[in-house]
Parts: structure tokens; sequence; C-alpha cells
């Protein structure tokens, strides 16, 4: 099989010759202390760990990327406001106002290129006349959106032998943006009309800067990212769910599942059990990344929800820290009981953090394609 096949069977609870092998990335702090602990700093990580295992490199087709942009156009000015203790103080491109340690680079906050804490003072929506501002900036027909050559693309794309995906943000996540997590809340109870507007204009930007794609090409995956649960909970409560977001994903997904694209997967962090239900009954058939710190249980998830959702990720990050037996009990946990049934890509429960050393993450990666069958 290729890698495109392989990742659909994975995921379909079909029957692949070998599961991907996905054990998780890093960042940047991360990266850093594995050039301590024996991986070269001229080698990419994963070329060097399939080395050290004996897996050979498996050949694709020349990968040609859509280069189609759900962001804002055009985007704020990035600028230090301020400098203080510190401290920058900034307008990021998004429109908020953020605070971050000087000990990162302004362009941290809106990157997940490391592990950052950062504080938010000021979001670009708080009045009718900002968001009358904000919505000149998504217009799917704004020049640049879409690539010149994205005919062309399009048709390259129909013979490859990979993966492509595209993802974009939920209502839930897009509104956080523009509102902050506060205003959202409250404004769902106090203004909703005023939500329901915004989600309606989000919901007609994606669709229809979506159509040209799922016309043009058969997606493999459709990404929808709204990190919407908290350690325990969700942020919202499934009625609200069911009210604010629900007829945002009845209208995409029937879209989606029409052009083609089997495999339809949410991206939310935090405790997901009360909300793995709801995405099931509008179709989605994938989530991740499970967080075990979060309380999810993926084993429990699958002995509730069957063959109605597969998953990604799922692999407690703190045991494979610890490395040893702790480590190798989880894994065992976690990965043949999915394997057995399939409808799972498993692997860390998000970005690999710094507490895990580079012969641990070997060792790990050493058992996981052990099990997924590439050793």
């Amino acid at each position: 099989m290729n890698q495109r096949e392989r990742f659909r069977e994975a995921l379909l609870f079909g029957k692949p010759d070998k599961f991907p092998l996905s054990p998780g990335g890093p960042r940047e702090s991360t990266l850093a202390k594995w050039h301590q602990q024996g991986l070269p700093k001229d080698r990419s990580y994963y070329g060097y760990l399939m080395e050290i295992l004996g897996i050979e490199p498996e050949p694709t087709s020349r990968q040609v990327a859509l280069g189609v942009s759900f962001r804002m156009i055009p985007t704020f000015e990035e600028k230090v406001l301020e400098h203080r203790n510190g401290h920058y103080i900034v307008q990021d491109w998004m429109g908020a106002i953020t605070e971050i340690s000087d000990a990162f680079d302004y362009t941290y906050i809106r990157s997940a290129r490391d592990f950052v804490t950062r504080k938010w003072h000021k979001f670009p929506v708080e009045s009718r006349a900002d968001w009358k501002e904000m919505k000149k900036r998504y217009d799917s027909n704004t020049p640049g959106r879409f690539p010149d050559d994205f005919e062309e693309r399009c048709q390259a794309l129909k013979e490859r032998d990979y993966v492509v995906s595209v993802g974009f943000n939920g209502p839930f996540w897009q509104l956080r943006e523009w509102l902050g997590l506060p205003n959202l809340c409250m404004m769902m109870i106090e203004v909703p009309d005023f939500i329901h507007e915004m989600i309606t204009f989000w919901t007609e930007f994606i669709s229809q800067t979506l159509a040209p794609i799922l016309k043009h090409v058969e997606l493999d995956n459709v990404r929808i990212s709204e990190d919407m649960a908290y350690k325990a909970h969700s942020m919202i409560s499934p009625t609200m769910v069911r009210e604010f977001l629900v007829p945002t994903y009845e209208r995409w997904i029937p879209e989606i599942k029409q052009s083609g694209c089997p495999i339809i997967s949410m991206d939310s962090d935090g405790c997901i059990e009360e909300l793995i239900p709801i995405w099931i009954e509008v179709g989605m058939n994938c989530c991740g990344p499970v967080e075990v710190a979060a309380g999810n249980d993926i084993i429990e998830y699958r002995r509730r929800f069957g063959k109605k959702m597969a998953y990604t990720g799922g692999i407690d990050k703190r045991a494979l820290a610890k490395g040893g037996t702790i480590m190798r009990e989880e894994i065992l946990r976690v990965v043949p009981p999915l394997l057995e049934e399939g409808g799972c890509i498993p692997g860390c429960d998000h970005g690999v953090p710094s507490d895990i050393s580079w012969p641990h993450f070997v060792e790990y990666t050493r058992l996981l394609a052990e099990l997924t069958g590439w050793l």
C-alpha cells in the first residue's frame, strides 16, 4: 500500500498492510534537548529516527501543496507596543493585544513552534463597528487566497500517492479569536443573535472557500479545529454546542462528504467525552489528540462508541517521559486493543514536550513501530 491508501484504511477500519507510524512531533525546546542527548543538529529528527530503527523511507511522488489560505486577508500589522518587565506587549497579526515573555520572539504568540504562555489583553471585535470592519478581511474572492496556478495544482493532485488534508477553524475557535473566550461565552447568553450572525458569516466563508477545492480535488481528510474543552469538561455545554455549532457542522459535513472525502476529523484538546456523541451525530468520524491527562480514555471511548469514531494520538505523554516499564505499559494499554479493530493512528497525545528524552522517544517509537507493523 502507498501512504494515502494506508492512511485511509487505518482510519476507516479497513485492513492496512501496516498502520501509519506517527509517534508525534517535537517543539523547539524539545529539539534543543534532543540535540544535547544524541540527535545530530544537522539531521531531521524523523529521518534520523527511521535510520536508527532501520526503516527505509517510502518513496512518494513529488508533493504539491494546495496553497489555499483560510486566514484573514489582509492581516493586521504585527508590532511591539511596549517592552516592560521582561515582557512584550504586542499587536499580533489577528488584531489582538497580547503579552509574551521576552525570552521568546513575539512571533511565537501565534505559532506552535514551542510551548509558550501568553496573556491576552484585548480582542479585535468589541462592537458592531469592529465586526463590520473584520468581515472585510474574509472574502473568498480576495486576491491571494487561491494561488494563481490553483487548477494546475489540483490536476497534479489527482494521481497522488500521499495524503492531502485541509484544515480550518471551527466556529467556536474562530469566534474566540475575534471576541476572546469570556466575551464569547457571555455573548452566547446575552446577545445570542449577534453570535449566530457571526457564526453564519464564518460558516458561509469557509463553505465558499472550500467549494473550489472540493470540486477539483478528492481530499483524504478535512480537519476542523475547535480546542473547546478544559481538563474535565467542554468549555460550553452540549446544549450550547447544539444550538450554536451544530448548524455549521451540518452545513459543512455533507458538502465535504459529497466531494468524496472520507475522513472528517475534529482537533480539540481537553476532555472531549461529552462532545464525541455530538460529533458522531453530525457525521465526524475521527478526532484527536485524546489527551490522557484531561481524563480521556481512548480504550473506554472505543468500547462506548465502537466504529463510529476513529482516533489519532491517545498515548499519555507523561508515561513516555518516564520511560522504561511505565512507558511500555502505557503503549501496550492503548495500541494493541485499538489496532485489533483499526480506526486509529496511535501516537503521543499532543506535541512532544521536552521532558520526553531522545533515548526514551527512540525506545517508544521502536515499540510503536513493532506494534504497527514496521519492524
